[in-house]
């Protein structure tokens, strides 16, 4: 990846909303410049996505995300690649990683409700052959999202004198 690439990358990293020409003026290089690197790293699938984050009370009293642990067996021929094909094609999963540790696969999961996940555990998750075992963790607070603090309002706490 070449250095304008990289530079590019870290801008749209903090701020993916960025003009090409505010960018390019920042690296001090043509507009034309930047947006031709822009498209080749789409085209090549450096940049998969551009996305928002977001912090909503009311939207968080809708959905649960969950992260579950998934422990398997890999597949001879496919290695981990097949199960987490398997794993991925499922809509409730926002993002599955491969891992180091006790459980091989990382799987965060959005669903409307506890419920949900549960489900989506034990009808889709348990089924695959080579899954040993799960361990599943709710999210009940975002402190910090991709580097970026939530900055919620605290309540004020009363002095307390005895």
């Amino acid at each position: 990846m070449k250095e304008l690439e990289r530079n590019i990358l870290e801008i749209l990293e903090e701020d993916c909303r960025a003009p090409s020409s505010r960018i390019a003026e920042m690296l001090g290089v043509s507009p034309e410049e930047t947006e031709d690197a822009i498209r080749a790293m789409e085209r090549r699938g450096t940049i998969v996505k551009y996305t928002a984050i977001t912090v909503s009370d009311e939207e968080e009293d809708e959905r649960v995300e969950a992260l579950i642990e998934v422990k398997v067996t890999p597949q001879s021929g496919s290695g981990f690649d097949g199960i987490a094909a398997e794993i991925a094609g499922h809509e409730e999963v926002k993002t599955l990683y491969l891992m180091s540790g006790a459980y091989d696969f990382l799987v965060i999961v959005e669903a409307k409700s506890v419920r949900s996940v549960a489900r989506f555990i034990s009808e889709y998750i348990s089924t695959i052959d080579c899954v040993l075992s799960t361990a599943t963790h709710f999210i009940l607070k975002k402190y910090k999202i991709e580097g970026a603090l939530t900055k919620r309002e605290r309540p004020r706490r009363l002095p307390v004198q005895a």
